[in-house]
């Protein structure tokens, strides 16, 4: 698979949209005053794919001869983070 594509689309744009669409869900849970720990496991049930998007971008990022391998590196380990604490 193409590196831009797996960074730009699989991340960034998916990943991204699960994370969001996760993290609203969690909300409104809490909104409902359901008990903390349903909330919380909606909000990370993404974190396996968030691992595994953040692999492949790394993986396939250390074999490509892309000149924005490294930044991408980079951005992934950033997502990585954002993903999971925000």
């Amino acid at each position: 698979m193409a590196l831009s594509r797996l960074f730009w689309v699989d991340m960034l744009l998916v990943g991204s949209a699960i994370n969001i669409a996760c993290s609203m869900a969690a909300l409104f849970l809490l909104a409902l005053k359901l008990p903390t720990g349903l909330p919380l496991l909606v909000h990370f049930a993404p974190f396996p794919y968030n691992v595994f998007l953040f692999t492949a971008v790394w993986r396939t990022a250390r074999h490509s001869n892309d000149a924005h391998a490294h930044g991408m590196r980079i951005g992934a380990l950033a997502w990585l983070i954002a993903a999971t604490l925000v």
